[in-house]
């Protein structure tokens, strides 16, 4: 077992009557044992309140679902005998409305460009190999969000 631990911490920089009026600024700092993130609220959803520059949770989100899909599948490449020499993933990540009003994170698409040095994985091999990264992935065996790969031809 594990424990993982993130600091959020926010001071109100307008005044009282601008909180309560939802005239705030989102931006705020998520810190980690080593490092310190700028974060803020999606600006699809605060508009001019979110900080620039920052990262809001649904990019952390598609962001830790692809970098744990990454990390599991060098580890399933390399026991398969494979030497990834690159890995780039232009990750995307849906939200939209369920249940009335609510708003979720539905649908993550992973979308991975590798290059491999020598003989790379046949397509059945790749997807062997990404169906294996899915499954052992801690963060997506953590979510109920639909996460597909869409394999490109290896290089």
């Amino acid at each position: 077992m594990a424990t993982y631990r993130a600091t959020v911490e926010w001071a109100l920089r307008e005044t009282p009557e601008d909180f309560l009026k939802g005239r705030y600024g989102r931006g705020h700092t998520v810190s980690f044992a080593e490092h310190v993130v700028p974060a803020t609220a999606s600006r699809h959803v605060v508009g001019k309140w979110a900080a620039p520059g920052a990262v809001d949770p649904e990019e952390m989100l598609v962001a830790a679902l692809s970098n744990c899909h990454m990390l599991t599948f060098l580890h399933r490449a390399r026991l398969a005998g494979f030497t990834v020499l690159r890995y780039r993933d232009a990750a995307e990540g849906v939200m939209e409305k369920i249940d009335g009003d609510r708003m979720a994170v539905t649908r993550v698409t992973l979308r991975p460009e590798i290059a491999y040095d020598g003989r790379g994985p046949t397509r059945e091999e790749s997807a062997r190999l990404h169906h294996e990264a899915h499954e052992e992935c801690f963060i997506a065996n953590s979510v109920k969000t639909e996460v597909t790969v869409e394999d490109a031809p290896a290089s």
